[in-house]
């Protein structure tokens, strides 16, 4: 299996630092609103990842943070605390929003197929870790008292910048343009580790400390969180590409510090889902929820499968139709799965077998997802019976998270239920006379298609025709009209 990884900038043959257990890092949601699409993209990609770690028979511990401590808009100190914006905005508590749109995150994971992580830790939950780590950071000489807060001293790494070749005289202060700078910084890129000073007034959550009473830096929790669960060392560490540079990038920083040597080995980052107007975004007004595709009458799983069938490194651009076109390939493939009969066939094994290495082959190459749902459709056409399909498809959707099995069976469960609706309001005849030889074997017909004996139907069908008839199944039963 290989997977790229962001921090050596090619792909690389994944090789778990223990034999028993993988460790995996999934920086998780500032829970002041409800998640938006673009969000849930990394998610779902992150969720195949795990899912397809245990397919190759890995145990995997996956550990999540819920940011529900004020998330600033940079590392200069600027703009309002997300979570007491949340707050002012519904008229509720800090602690009364971080639950609500905690749950709101889960629900739409759950609507997505997203298994729940082994652990969640809410950040609030790890003041005591924070505080630990900082202060050997100030002892070893990583980090500085400015100003009331605590900084953490890039000028001491031998290199500070992982995920791209910038240049640091083109690095604007903090992560937007036009941020006021900190004059207690020494360095431009060092990052505050705990904040006893801020600019804004009114932060709601404060503790103390050995340096004042304030609260944590956004980067410090990821850190804390994960050697709190995972211990000193992490297999692979998950994130948006805007996470890349500065969060992830911090983080390296004060974690190797801290510990002394290399702390995570894998890093992967998925790439951003877009509008034509650019980057999805809160800020931006483009706000588009699981909620709401619902309210449009989409199943959620379209879009997971609108995800998996873009490379996670790959922008994926969102519109309407695009989503559509996925609903219409979604539908069909339902369709096509409940037409399988397994009846008391017994399972090809060396057909199943063949199918699975097309599966792996493709998500061994950097967890390519789209020739993944490709492999779905070659088990559909493989010269095989439709028990090795079915085995094969129930397999493969342990990773791909569709529903594929279940939905088909409620198709199937459907389709008769219409046939028997049909078969009890009898035939129709339309602008003819009724002909009860030609009704018998209409209704035979019915009869055939419900036990799914197709070439019985055709048969029965081409016989009504040879008798100058012609018959349309409908929702309400078979109509029969002269030729």
């Amino acid at each position: 299996m290989k997977l790229y990884n962001s921090a050596s900038h090619r792909k690389e043959e994944f090789v778990p630092n223990h034999p028993d257990i993988v460790k995996m890092y999934t920086c998780g949601p500032t829970v002041y609103h409800f998640a938006h699409i673009g969000n849930l993209r990394s998610y779902i990609m992150e969720d195949i990842l795990e899912k397809y770690l245990r397919y190759q028979g890995y145990n995997v511990k996956r550990v999540m943070n819920i940011t529900d401590v004020g998330h600033l808009s940079s590392d200069a100190d600027e703009g309002e605390d997300k979570m007491l914006k949340g707050a002012r905005r519904e008229h509720k508590t800090v602690m009364e929003i971080a639950k609500f749109y905690t749950d709101a995150f889960f629900a739409d994971c759950r609507k997505l197929n997203i298994k729940r992580p082994d652990v969640v830790e809410p950040a609030t939950h790890c003041i005591d870790d924070y505080i630990r780590i900082i202060t050997k950071l100030l002892d070893t000489g990583y980090a500085y008292l400015a100003g009331g807060n605590v900084y953490f001293d890039t000028s001491k790494l031998k290199q500070y910048y992982v995920f791209n070749d910038f240049n640091e005289d083109d690095l604007a202060e903090g992560v937007r343009e036009g941020v006021e700078k900190d004059e207690n910084k020494r360095n431009k890129n060092d990052f505050v580790l705990w904040f006893t000073k801020s600019k804004f007034e009114d932060q709601a959550l404060k503790w103390d400390s050995p340096w004042g009473v304030g609260y944590p830096g956004w980067h410090i929790e990821c850190s804390a969180i994960s050697m709190k669960h995972l211990g000193e060392d992490l297999d692979i560490h998950c994130g948006g590409i805007d996470n890349a540079f500065p969060h992830h990038t911090n983080e390296i920083a004060q974690s190797e510090a801290y510990l002394g040597h290399k702390w995570c080995n894998y890093w992967m980052h998925v790439l951003h889902l877009n509008t034509a107007t650019g980057k999805m975004s809160k800020s931006k007004g483009e706000f588009l929820t699981v909620s709401l595709l619902e309210e449009k009458g989409y199943d959620p799983l379209v879009y997971r499968l609108f995800c998996l069938q873009s490379h996670y490194r790959k922008s994926l651009v969102f519109s309407w139709e695009n989503l559509t076109n996925a609903q219409v390939a979604y539908n069909k493939l339902i369709a096509r799965i409940a037409g399988l009969k397994a009846g008391d066939e017994p399972v090809d094994e060396e057909a199943l077998k063949a199918l699975d290495e097309k599966f792996r082959g493709a998500l061994d190459n950097d967890l390519n997802t789209s020739l993944a749902v490709t492999t779905l459709y070659d088990t559909l056409k493989y010269p095989t019976n439709d028990a090795t399909k079915l085995a094969a498809l129930g397999k493969f959707d342990a990773v791909l998270g569709l529903d594929l099995l279940k939905k088909a069976e409620q198709k199937r469960r459907e389709t008769q239920a219409e046939q028997a609706a049909g078969a009890a309001a009898g035939v129709t005849f339309e602008g003819c006379e009724a002909n009860e030889e030609v009704e018998k074997l209409a209704l035979e017909r019915v009869s055939a298609k419900k036990t799914k004996n197709f070439a019985e139907a055709d048969r029965l069908r081409g016989e009504i025709a040879a008798m100058g008839y012609e018959v349309l199944d409908t929702p309400k039963g078979p109509v029969v009209k002269k030729a």
